[in-house]
């Protein structure tokens, strides 16, 4: 489901959880510190359970479901509450609007994407109704959910059938995404920064995909909620030539578009 340059059908993916860091980095090296708070753990709680306080006004929720309006589509997604990456978090919605109202800036169409941590499916669903070749990644737990979001919104709505593989942030990535068969225009993420341990296989994985002289380009959007996540983001700028293309205060949520250091 990757198309450009050298693109081969995807293989196994997988993507994992995440690391808290230290400030002091160099070179994006992240130094872990301790795990998650369970202040941390509440606050994400809560927000998970606060789903009724939807900031965009395209969005109406019900039970398990929400709806928007992208591309010209209503799209419906299912959530769970059995995990985080069951449930659309800010940083997706605000990504999805930025590519649908830049598509001047950020052209899509026959481009080969990559999602990374793509949870429910909304952004990769959004990518596919703008006409890229997406290829939707997550935990192998999060699979199910993914590719039936995908399909039910997607099927004879967009160029290119979205694949969904398994990937765990850096684990295997070399064996399963060898970079001369896996190259991507576009790598997407949005709000995989939060309370997990793998905040340095995360940075690992995206200059993985990312790498000199790819021509790959990185668009991050992430809720700013923890110390934790402006310390990733420091060290993501010293791994990155990076730009801030958007930054929504009110919703706390930030927009990257970063590509290698050559």
């Amino acid at each position: 489901m990757e198309r450009s340059s050298a693109v081969s059908r995807p293989i196994r993916q997988k993507h994992p959880g995440k690391k808290e860091v230290d400030e002091k980095q160099m070179d994006g090296k992240l130094q872990l510190e301790q795990g998650p708070t369970d202040e941390d753990q509440k606050v994400m709680a809560g927000e998970a359970l606060d789903r009724r306080n939807i900031w965009e006004p395209s969005v109406y929720y019900t039970l398990g479901k929400e709806s928007f309006y992208f591309a010209g589509h209503e799209i419906s997604i299912r959530e769970s509450m059995d995990t985080y990456g069951a449930l659309i978090w800010p940083g997706a919605i605000a990504l999805c609007q930025f590519l649908e109202n830049n598509q001047q800036q950020v052209s899509l169409m026959d481009k080969a994407v990559l999602e990374i941590g793509a949870g429910t499916g909304l952004l990769s669903v959004v990518a596919s109704l703008l006409g890229a070749w997406v290829t939707a990644t997550d935990l192998p737990d999060i699979l199910s959910n993914l590719t039936f979001n995908l399909l039910r919104n997607t099927k004879g709505r967009s160029r290119y059938t979205p694949q969904v593989a398994a990937l765990t942030w850096g684990q295997d990535l070399e064996r399963d995404f060898p970079s001369p068969s896996y190259h991507y225009d576009y790598v997407l993420a949005a709000d995989v920064v939060y309370h997990h341990d793998c905040l340095e296989e995360l940075l690992e994985t995206m200059r993985h995909f990312c790498r000199p002289r790819s021509q790959t380009t990185l668009l991050w959007a992430n809720k700013i909620r923890f110390r934790s996540d402006l310390r990733f983001t420091e060290s993501f700028k010293r791994s990155f030539n990076t730009t801030l293309l958007v930054e929504l205060p009110q919703q706390e949520v930030r927009i990257y578009k970063a590509t290698a250091r050559e």
